[in-house]
């Protein structure tokens, strides 16, 4: 089980990384009530906009973690 919680800021990788933080926390359960896949919900800002990125594995952010924010 992972310790990411809501309000957890990482960054992003690549030519232009983003500063973006965790607003929301998807699971996915079995009809046996088994946790099958927990994905997260990230927003950051682009030219003064909230951008949402939905399906967010938890090995991005902890990649991408700030420290001091979990």
């Amino acid at each position: 089980m992972s310790n990411i919680k809501i309000g957890t800021e990482f960054t992003t990788r690549g030519k232009h990384p983003r500063i973006c933080q965790v607003v929301d926390i998807h699971k996915t359960y079995n009809y046996l009530g088994d946790l099958v896949k927990t994905r997260y919900v990230a927003v950051h800002d682009f030219m003064g906009q909230a951008v949402i990125e939905r399906d967010i594995p938890a090995t991005t952010i902890k990649r991408g973690m700030i420290n001091g924010t979990n």
